[in-house]
Parts: C-alpha cells; sequence; structure tokens
C-alpha cells in the first residue's frame, strides 16, 4: 500500500509538532481512500504529555461526525516524538488497535507514515503531492 499525502497536511503536521515542541503533538489525518488532504490539530489530554499522546475524544468526535455529514473521511491519526525517531515506540506499539488505520510519525523534519495492521506496524511509502 502506498499513500499520497498533501504538502499543505504534512506542512501543517511539522508546523503543529514545532510549535509543541518538547511535548508531543498530536491530531487527526482527513482524507478520502489513500489520499491525505489535511491534517487537524487536536489537543494532547493524556497526562504526561512529554513522553505519551492521547488525541482529545471530543476532536475525534467532531472529525467522525463531519465525516457522517460528506465531509472528509478519518484515516488515521498523527502524532510527534519530540526525543526519539520517526517510527513506532514501544508504547506506541502497546497502545496500536491493528485497526488499518494511517499513523504519521514526526520527528523533527522526518515525517513516515504507517499502517496500524492486525500483524503491528508497517512502514508506508508515500507521495508528496499538491493540494
Amino acid at each position: 500500500m502506498r499513500i499520497d499525502v498533501t504538502s499543505e497536511a504534512l506542512a501543517a503536521m511539522r508546523a503543529h509538532a514545532a510549535a509543541a515542541h518538547p511535548l508531543e503533538a498530536c491530531g487527526i489525518l482527513l482524507g478520502e481512500g489513500g489520499c491525505i488532504t489535511e491534517s487537524r490539530p487536536a489537543a494532547n489530554v493524556h497526562p504526561s504529555p512529554q513522553t505519551h499522546f492521547e488525541v482529545d475524544p471530543q476532536a475525534l468526535i467532531d472529525a467522525h461526525r463531519a465525516a457522517r455529514a460528506a465531509g472528509p473521511a478519518v484515516i488515521g491519526y498523527y502524532h510527534s516524538h519530540p526525543r526519539g525517531p520517526a517510527e513506532p515506540s514501544a508504547t506506541d506499539r502497546a497502545s496500536a488497535n491493528g485497526d488499518g488505520a494511517v499513523w504519521a510519525i514526526i520527528a523533527g523534519e522526518d515525517t513516515r507514515f504507517w499502517l496500524d495492521g492486525k500483524q503491528g506496524f508497517v512502514a508506508l511509502p508515500f507521495t508528496i503531492i499538491d493540494g
């Protein structure tokens, strides 16, 4: 599987991660099929945002409601690793659902995409496209 991500969505994720540093930023990936057209920032409501993330549940509810009303679909989630690589950590693996969601992990200027599959995370090649 391969995904496309708009340059605007990628830039917004990276800007959010930089602004949140040294805390973990997080948000929701929106689009259709294999194309991420928007990254929507969300509050990190985890009690230890320096090393963990939890997307604000209300932001998720709102995104799913908007999708049911003909808005973009919720494709997955993004978060930053302020002190680690752009790959799933042990904490990420423990909290994964194996539900087929796409995860973007940002570490500085490095952003990588992962499929949260039944057998664990699988790296996803991606193409940056104009929005």
